[in-house]
């Protein structure tokens, strides 16, 4: 199979997310997950399905365990029935309690067991969502009316600060609201150093290191695209337009590499 030709199978996506893939197909799958938004949208669905069933499974689980205190309390109050003088006792009726009373004990150690393990396969199915690419629904790009002679000009090519507050909005739009803001660069699409706007829509939670097509990777096309513009060998709208509709395409063209350079890997 050509990964780039089709998308993934679900049993290729659940595979990869239980770490189960053949050693020769983990770095073409890792590779097509980079480049298509709608398998990476697959997998994080089907990642969020087993996390949901895990929380509805421990949750039914607990719900069915009897009280341990009741059981003993019960068995207590039989034991001292027993110590009555001149009372006659149940010996059916303690033996089905002591019975109980096992069933309980073995059920509070098997969920002793089970619940760290369970917590455990959890955090093994939720690492931090890589973002290669934006979701072009959240982010399609937008840019302000600028010149060459404008852009050219600008004191520095450096992205602007995001607020902290639209940082938020971001990854709640990403639904990645609990994400670790250190895992991410909240990137412009186009960069205000060719006209990007600062605009939500021109906002997206790129990922530093859980990726090669990482945020500093990017950082060298939006400088060479820029070269390219202020030197005249490369139109302005046309740079937005080939950044903005898949960079990783952009940056494997004028870079004329099919993997990130080594001085772009920080």
């Amino acid at each position: 199979m050509k990964y780039e030709d089709a998308h993934l199978s679900d049993q290729q996506l659940l595979l990869g997310i239980e770490g189960e893939l053949a050693r020769h197909e983990e770095k073409p799958v890792r590779a097509h997950l980079d480049a298509c938004w709608k398998c990476r949208a697959r997998r994080q669905e089907m990642e969020n399905a087993i996390a949901g069933f895990v929380r509805v499974y421990q949750r039914e689980f607990d719900a069915n365990l009897p009280p341990a205190a009741g059981e003993r309390a019960l068995l207590k109050a039989r034991l001292e029935q027993f110590c009555e003088p001149g009372r006659r006792f149940d010996w059916f009726a303690l033996g089905r309690q002591i019975a109980a009373a096992a069933a309980v004990a073995g059920l509070l150690a098997v969920a002793l067991l089970f619940v760290p393990s369970t917590m455990e396969r959890r955090r093994s199915l939720a690492p931090a969502t890589v973002f290669s690419l934006p979701d072009s629904t959240l982010t399609p790009g937008a840019t302000i009316l600028a010149d060459r002679r404008t852009v050219c000009t600008q004191a520095s090519t450096n992205n602007k600060i995001v607020p902290l507050a639209l940082q938020r909005k971001v990854f709640e739009e990403y639904r990645i609201p609990g994400a670790d803001p250190r895992a991410y660069e909240v990137d412009y699409l186009v960069t205000p150093a060719l006209g990007g706007a600062d605009d939500i829509r021109n906002l997206w939670p790129h990922s530093y290191s859980s990726t090669v097509w990482n945020a500093q990777v990017k950082d060298a096309l939006e400088e060479r695209l820029r070269e390219m513009v202020c030197d005249g060998t490369l139109d302005l709208r046309e740079a937005q337009q080939e950044i903005a509709g898949n960079w990783i395409t952009a940056y494997k063209k004028y870079f004329h590499t099919d993997e990130p350079l080594a001085e772009h890997r920080k």
